[in-house]
């Protein structure tokens, strides 16, 4: 297929094109600077243009973009900048596939298990009510802003992706120094669900419903056995081989990220993966240890 990807920059897509291009795909990367080459397709979602003659006739999109959620501390010009970076990069794409001559026959739009908010213990499906935190209207209005393509008769899968386990970003990179310190403890309660997702299976999940006619609307891309905060602490030492007896002091995380930030990220996600297992998916690490020795 020729499948365009934006966010090419990110985690997820990094670790994602390659694995498009060994699968036998053309991959089209959606770029805001000036294309350099025939497989660069040039958009700008704040200023509203894309170049959508490039993208007419493409079979599959794949839509990862957006600043990141736990980088910086949550100014209100810091939140607006999370969200207006996925509504409007959304809508923008959206409307420019729905309008296409030769539409793709699929989307895959990222979202976050953040749509949840914090819910404690409680087992979360897709049919799960969303929160009522920041995160999860971040989480509502990207995948509403993907509409346009469906209402257009494109099939839209928002991924409602868990917490990326790799070594080469997101969460688990950011714990890597203070553990490998020793420093490295429980957060909070430690009581609270922390729903995750290898790298490797994160690809393949999206590589699966791109070509899974029969999914659609929000999966949950998680492992399907979610751990405590308390378990996830402990089993990251044991691979480290390193002690983890002393709780993470929350005052210098909430100085340096603010309180609400640090609050949602503290939040208990509970998530069930029946729906992706449901259409024929099998995870390479179903289990979190396994998963963290073949990251690290």
């Amino acid at each position: 297929m020729d499948v365009a990807v934006t966010g090419s920059h990110g985690l997820i897509a990094t670790a994602l094109i390659p694995a498009l291009r060994a699968d036998g795909h053309r991959v089209l990367r959606l770029v805001r600077e000036e294309p350099l080459g025939p497989d660069e397709v040039r958009w700008d979602p704040p200023s509203g243009a894309i170049d959508s003659e490039k993208l007419d006739g493409v079979d599959a999109v794949v839509h990862l973009a957006g600043a990141g959620i736990g980088d910086k501390k949550w100014t209100p010009a810091r939140k607006q900048l999370v969200l207006d970076s996925r509504t409007q990069g959304t809508s923008l794409l959206t409307r420019a596939l729905a309008g296409l001559t030769r539409k793709p026959s699929v989307l895959v739009s990222a979202s976050a298990i953040g749509y949840y908010g914090d819910r404690g213990d409680e087992l979360l499906s897709e049919d799960s009510s969303s929160g009522d935190d920041f995160g999860a209207r971040v989480c509502r209005e990207w995948e509403a802003a993907a509409t346009p393509a469906a209402d257009a008769g494109i099939r839209v899968v928002c991924v409602r992706t868990g917490l990326v386990q790799a070594a080469s970003g997101g969460m688990l990179a950011r714990l890597l120094l203070p553990f490998k310190l020793g420093a490295g403890g429980r957060l909070g309660s430690g009581k609270q669900y922390m729903s995750w997702i290898a790298i490797d299976d994160e690809v393949s999940a999206i590589r699966h419903v791109l070509t899974t006619e029969s999914v659609d609307g929000p999966v949950n891309l998680t492992a399907p056995n979610p751990v405590t905060n308390t378990d996830y602490t402990e089993i990251l030492g044991r691979v480290l081989h390193r002690p983890t007896l002393i709780p993470t002091p929350m005052f210098g995380l909430k100085a340096v990220y603010g309180s609400e930030l640090v609050d949602t990220l503290l939040g208990s996600q509970r998530v069930s993966s029946e729906k992706l297992r449901a259409s024929g998916f099998e995870f390479a690490y179903p289990d979190l240890e396994g998963a963290l020795r073949a990251v690290l």
